[in-house]
């Protein structure tokens, strides 16, 4: 557990703050929130909060006591001040005089007393923070102290190794009621260093923000030598695997599970060396069976995972889908128990679990992007270790059904339900070739805009990574010459790694030769239908198959060309196979309507890209006596028409959900390319 904290760096946050004392406090508040945040073993993915407690003039001239603490929606790794949305201090701490407190007016009290109203709303942990007297006040969920929080006798193992140095807090849901019994434990000893909250977390405080970090690192590594927990959690491992046919067949029956419209969730496999020996062990299902490490991981990770043996998933589809089927029983089971016990009315969530321990395979996150299904990653990866090293330490003992039940269905998490909406490509995979390249990237702008994941296939895996950089996190590239005989398989394959499986194929990658048909030797008249129609043919085989078994349909969208139907002089090599595509595509939508696979494609002319070079366009005007402007506007729009307008039309026809075998043009008009 390495101590971070540097004072050089600590000393630029002061001095970019200015020369007001509570800025400066507030800059060092940002500074050692954001060296907590960037250790997962401490906190991760807006777990854990911090908080400063300074001096500021209200309107009126009069100083008073502010609070700054971490607000909703921001992860401490990267939080900035605004993150940290300060309150009037004063109000807050009258509250403690009451017997008790709804979350709902704790909220609304809580946004009354905002120094600036368009600021987040404070942690649902403000007032534990607040009621300390404390200027600094760190809470982690650190990989260690969870550990400890779960033992069936975890106050006597704190004894035995703080002594009387941390006040033990029982465990209390986060909230006003917490905030007092915190409170009360820390003014029974004011001279403990932290709190230790069982079952949840890690309360560390000081005068100095280096104080209260330095309180927080100290106390996690001593319970690190305790329980001989001698590396950092390794979360992101994910080693390739031979499970290609059971992932996308597991992703179909889980949105089966939700509904008929449901989006199919990305799946993210972490498959290390630990994760691997923790499925072995012999009793994963009752280490299922007893909540999470940590109250707050329910909301994102559901109270328990989906256990499938090798046995069971083996078996295929009808083995996986009874196994979901009995998880399903058992969580609306559950809320059967446990909502008529509940002070008010809640709606059930959708049943499917949010993590998989899939024996042979690895801990499976699932979300509905890729970024959600990454935090589901992360946490259960550091909830088999909790379990794991808990277990043998004596026992992993959470919260039981109850508690966590009134963390899933909180009244605060209800109100947002049904208020959200989903981009119209959430939960989508789609698979560009030719990614990199000028049609291919904008296509993938394009679908990630609208909350896709892509995945882009080209030749150099430079550009591959220059053009997922641009589309941003959760997108991925890998470099292969679709000509090759593999690269098919092995791209379905990366791509069933990366997300589980795939909903779109995008076939674009592409070639001109030009050169007159008698002059030109056959081989180059082969390699062009190598790149122009086998590469297609081989990812729509590929693609097909794998829609197939996720049983959800999926579409397969072809670049094809105007020069399909409409061909121009020396263009024979690159026309001909375009057409054969134009073929295969109608032919596909044909055998594949069954399966509710869509089968289309886009038939474009004279666009800015590889194949219509600034070279080619001059030649091109030149030839015909016109500006290289009026050439590219030959259309009867008089309209340039770019690779933004194709990527759109491939949009559109992934949208229609009623349209296979057509074929859209993007060409600004022509008459002799026009197919009806």
């Amino acid at each position: 557990m390495k101590n971070n904290y540097n004072s050089s760096e600590a000393k630029s946050y002061i001095d970019q703050a200015g020369k007001d004392l509570a800025d400066q406090d507030l800059a060092l508040r940002v500074y050692t929130s954001r060296i907590i945040g960037q250790n997962p073993d401490l906190v991760m993915h807006g777990g854990g909060n911090t908080s400063v407690k300074v001096e500021r003039k209200d309107l009126f001239g009069n100083t008073k006591q502010v609070i700054h603490v971490k607000g909703s929606g921001w992860d401490l790794d990267t939080i900035q001040a605004p993150g940290l949305p300060g309150l009037w201090l004063d109000p807050l701490r009258e509250l403690r005089n009451l017997d008790k407190l709804s979350d709902e007016d704790m909220v609304n009290v809580q946004r009354a007393n905002l120094l600036d109203s368009s600021a987040p709303n404070p942690s649902v942990e403000t007032l534990l923070h607040a009621f300390l007297p404390h200027k600094f006040v760190d809470h982690t969920h650190a990989t260690p102290f969870l550990i400890l929080a779960n033992l069936p006798n975890a106050e006597e193992v704190c004894r035995e190794i703080f002594g009387s140095r941390l006040g033990i807090v029982p465990y209390i849901m986060p909230g006003f009621a917490l905030a007092k019994k915190a409170a009360e434990v820390y003014e029974e000893d004011p001279s403990v260093e932290g709190l230790i909250l069982l079952g949840h977390g890690h309360f560390a405080f000081g005068q100095t923000a280096e104080k209260s970090y330095n309180q927080i690192i100290s106390h996690t590594q001593t319970v690190a030598d305790y329980f001989n927990l001698e590396n950092p959690t390794a979360l992101n491992v994910k080693a390739s695997h031979s499970s290609h046919g059971v992932l996308p067949v597991i992703r179909g029956l889980i949105a089966d599970m939700i509904g008929p419209n449901a989006a199919m969730p990305i799946i993210d496999v972490r498959n290390g060396p630990e994760e691997m020996r923790f499925l072995k062990r012999n009793d994963l299902e009752s280490l299922s069976e007893r909540g999470t490490a940590s109250p707050d991981h329910v909301i994102r990770i559901k109270g328990r995972p989906l256990v499938l043996r090798k046995s069971v998933w083996e078996q295929g589809r009808s083995a996986i889908k009874e196994a979901l089927k009995d998880y399903e029983i058992e969580y609306k089971a559950m809320f059967e128990r446990q909502a008529p016990k509940a002070a008010q009315p809640k709606t059930i969530l959708p049943p499917d679990p949010k993590t998989i321990w899939m024996e042979g395979v690895g801990l499976l996150g699932l979300g509905a992007n890729f970024k959600s299904a990454s935090i589901a990653g992360d946490l259960v990866v550091q909830n088999a270790r909790v379990r794991s090293v808990g277990e043998d330490a004596g026992g992993f003992y959470p919260i039981g059904e109850k508690d966590l039940f009134d963390c899933e269905y909180w009244s605060l998490e209800q109100a947002k339900l049904g208020k959200g909406k989903a981009p119209p490509f959430q939960g989508k995979v789609v698979m560009v070739t030719g990614g990199s390249g000028t049609i291919g990237f904008e296509t993938a702008k394009a679908f990630s805009s609208l909350g896709a994941q892509c995945f882009l296939v080209d030749i150099n895996q430079e550009n591959l990574d220059i053009a997922t950089e641009k589309l941003g996190s959760g997108h991925f590239g890998k470099a292969l010459d679709v000509t090759d005989p593999d690269a098919a398989s092995e791209a379905i394959k990366s791509v069933i790694e990366a997300y589980g499986g795939l909903d779109i194929l995008v076939s674009n990658a592409g070639s001109a030769q030009s050169g007159a048909m008698v002059d030109m030797p056959a081989s180059s008249v082969r390699k062009a239908f190598e790149l122009n129609f086998f590469s297609h043919y081989e990812f729509a085989k590929e693609a097909a198959n794998l829609l197939k078994l996720q049983s959800r349909g999926g579409q397969i969208l072809f670049n094809i060309s105007k020069q399909a139907v409409n061909p121009g002089k020396n263009f024979g090599a690159y026309g001909m196979p375009k057409a054969t595509t134009f073929f295969m595509m109608r032919q596909l939508a044909l055998e594949l309507g069954a399966d509710g696979i869509r089968v289309n494609g886009v038939n474009a002319d004279r666009i800015r890209s590889g194949l219509l070079t600034d070279n080619f366009i001059a030649e091109r005007a030149t030839a015909r006596g016109v500006s290289e402007e009026s050439y590219m506007a030959g259309n009867l729009l008089n309209a340039e028409v770019r690779a933004s307008h194709v990527a759109q039309a491939f949009v559109a026809l992934a949208q229609s959900e009623r349209t296979t075998g057509h074929v859209m043009t993007v060409d600004g008009g022509n008459v002799e390319a026009s197919l009806r």
